[in-house]
């Protein structure tokens, strides 16, 4: 049974701000931003294994700043595919947990990662989701994670610009892995897309249920394909149904749940063509406010 989980409503508090006349001639203390981890370069990466042996690829890592030292960013890598360190793929910098090593002077480093061609024959597919984690330089809350798919050769032709039938996205999504603020791992567990369809050229809407595992109805998510290359997956702002803000908070028990895009402009992304989906929102208690965490959910077969 999923435990309830206390958070602190930032939204709902009141704030007093005295505005102070300003002295040109004074000296006013500076704050230096803390410096932050981030992944460089799209959400959803595709490796395509073709050849054997297959090419290593990089996926970029980089900081808010330069210092003059060495730092280290701790990242972590699971798989809802099953895909296994070893056998599957190699990282020298270690899997499931690594590190790596921005240099003094720079503000990036990359995790190389080495598929098995052996693993990648027509059709096969595997998804690692990346992650970036402490101890070390701190994670950014603007794209710390990253999933990458490793994929053989194709026998279709599926075009993400182009998806031949939304529908192939409905069903059960039995590897759903939940984070909130970016922290350990909830899951694996099951959500369903139980609704979708077109709502324009290049757009669609579909419906989720069983979102945080408690038995939620439907919260719905908008896909736009417009750019193949940045696909995305945005929440409609509304009250979810057969919810219980309780689930989130003793305090709000009884209350029904909210959600909306997350305050921070954090955008979820998804693929037509693996079936997988990576949903970013904030969620609150309706009429009171919203909770400042960011909410992420994987889905995935």
């Amino acid at each position: 049974m999923k435990l309830n989980k206390l958070f602190t409503f930032g939204a709902l508090a009141t704030f007093a701000f005295a505005l102070n006349s300003c002295d040109k001639t004074e000296v006013y203390p500076t704050t230096i931003p803390e410096p932050l981890a981030h992944f460089v370069g799209p959400k959803v990466q595709n490796v395509l294994v073709d050849v054997d042996p297959a090419p290593s690829y990089n996926v970029i890592v980089g900081t808010t700043d330069v210092q003059n030292a060495d730092r280290t960013v701790t990242y972590n890598i699971t798989s809802p595919s099953g895909a296994v360190a070893g056998t599957d793929y190699t990282i020298a910098s270690g899997s499931p947990t690594g590190t790596v090593t921005i240099p003094a002077g720079g503000a990036r480093a990359n995790i190389t990662v080495q598929p098995n061609a052996a693993s990648y024959g027509l059709d096969d597919r595997d998804t690692l989701i990346i992650y970036l984690s402490t101890p070390a330089v701190n994670p950014a809350r603007f794209l710390d994670t990253v999933y990458l798919v490793l994929r053989g050769p194709s026998s279709s032709t599926c075009d993400e610009g182009n998806p031949a039938n939304i529908s192939d996205l409905l069903g059960d999504y039995d590897n759903t892995i939940e984070r909130i603020d970016g922290g350990s791992a909830y899951g694996p567990y099951t959500t369903t897309v139980t609704a979708a369809a077109v709502t324009g050229p290049t757009s669609a809407r579909v419906a989720i249920s069983n979102l945080y595992d408690t038995g939620w109805g439907n919260i719905q998510f908008d896909l736009d394909w417009s750019d193949p290359t940045a696909l995305t997956a945005i929440v409609v702002a509304g009250d979810v149904p057969n919810s219980d803000a309780g689930d989130l908070s003793a305090t709000y028990a009884g209350q029904v749940v909210a959600v909306r895009p997350h305050s921070n402009g954090a955008v979820g992304t998804y693929s037509y063509c693996s079936e997988t989906f990576n949903l970013v929102f904030q969620l609150g208690v309706s009429g009171l406010g919203f909770f400042g965490n960011v909410f992420t959910e994987d889905l995935a077969r």
